[in-house]
């Protein structure tokens, strides 16, 4: 009789652990950032702001209907066949939900084939306007447009800078060459001179022929729009070697800490647009107190692939499901206070955008001058 008690013990036992294999499900999120080659930087805070995020969840008790919740980061290296390949690796790990690209020409191919599995993807970082212009049904945006920063520089240029001449440059990618395109749009609209507009190549390290020209031009602007903090670093301390003039101004990709690491006292003086976040709200202070124990400073993006996995998964949690028709619809409602921002997407997908002129000061970006209120510091 004893022998038949634990038989049946041991039958149910494993009949309650198979049932329990059997029905435990994991949320799989994608993540897509370059985890290799010049901006693995950037590409790493993506991947650790959307860690926090799922930590974070987990800690609030998580999803019901989710024993766990996964990230998945898969490499693009910024490059567009190996983001296509990558995003066909999560449509194969069946991820249900994207936090990427960084680089535009990584996110707008990738998109494309998520799309056609009706994968959700939230960039985090990708500016260009036709990442959320062509009308794909599950795209949407957390970073800022092009179309939105380069008139606001402009502006700056403008208006504080009392600049009258600009000369542009920009390394040829999907992301630096549409906004430099955006810059000289806006300048001629505003009536300041463009006198060239020239590219270097991405994946440049000497940059003193294209200097030379900028220094012969005397322009009041050098406007550098280059892919990541790297490039521009070198930029920059060659500028500096060779005397160079003109005030330097770039963009929302050199809102990197490690920009002023490389570039030291080169940098100093340097203006650039990035999308403004403040530092003093309690979403922002609770978010920095986790995470830089474990990653160091927050750089750029973090902050912004955080408030991406945040917005899916609160998405899903009032979905109820993972139904992409059903937690497009959840993100669509939301409208909360995020990180980097406040987040409330549009029709098209995009959260709006918030760029002002940051100065580096001390080694550190200093919000400076903002389109709205005029200087700030």
């Amino acid at each position: 009789m004893k022998k038949v008690i634990s038989i049946l013990v041991l039958g149910l036992f494993l009949v309650t652990c198979l049932a329990a294999s059997v029905y435990a499900k994991t949320l799989k999120i994608g993540s897509m950032s370059p985890l290799t080659g010049p901006y693995t930087s950037t590409g790493t805070d993506i991947k650790n702001g959307a860690l926090t995020a799922i930590g974070v969840m987990v800690e609030q008790g998580g999803i019901p209907g989710y024993d766990k919740i996964e990230l998945v980061p898969q490499d693009t290296a910024c490059n567009p066949r190996q983001a296509v390949a990558a995003a066909n690796k999560l449509i194969n790990e069946e991820v249900t939900g994207v936090v990427g690209a960084y680089c535009s020409s990584s996110t707008i191919p990738a998109s494309e084939t998520l799309d056609k599995e009706n994968i959700i993807m939230i960039t985090p970082a990708s500016t260009n306007e036709m990442v959320t212009d062509r009308g794909l049904a599950y795209m949407f945006r957390m970073a800022g447009r092009d179309d939105d920063q380069a008139p606001a520089a402009v502006r700056f240029i403008k208006e504080k800078l009392k600049a009258k001449t600009l000369f542009i440059v920009d390394d040829k990618t999907t992301y630096s060459q549409g906004l430099a395109d955006g810059i000289e749009k806006s300048a001629k609209g505003m009536g300041v001179d463009v006198v060239a507009h020239e590219h270097v190549n991405q994946g440049d390290k000497d940059f003193s022929a294209i200097l030379t020209l900028v220094k012969r031009s005397n322009a009041d602007v050098y406007y550098m729009s280059l892919q990541g903090f790297s490039p521009a670093a070198m930029m920059t301390l060659q500028a500096k070697r060779l005397g160079l003039k003109s005030q330097i101004v770039t963009n929302d990709a050199v809102f990197q800490p490690r920009y002023m690491d490389v570039a030291k006292d080169a940098a100093e003086g340097v203006y650039l647009t990035y999308g403004y976040t403040d530092p003093t709200t309690p979403e922002y202070k609770a978010f920095a107190d986790r995470y830089v124990p474990k990653y160091g400073k927050i750089a750029a993006y973090a902050t912004y692939a955080y408030d991406c996995a945040m917005a899916y998964m609160k998405a899903v949690k009032a979905a109820g499901t993972t139904d992409p028709a059903k937690v497009k619809a959840e993100l669509m409602k939301l409208d909360y206070q995020g990180v980097s921002k406040h987040i409330k997407f549009n029709k098209k997908g995009d959260s709006g955008s918030s760029y002002i002129a940051f100065k580096v000061i001390d080694g550190k970006f200093v919000p400076y001058w903002d389109p709205a209120k005029g200087l700030l510091k």
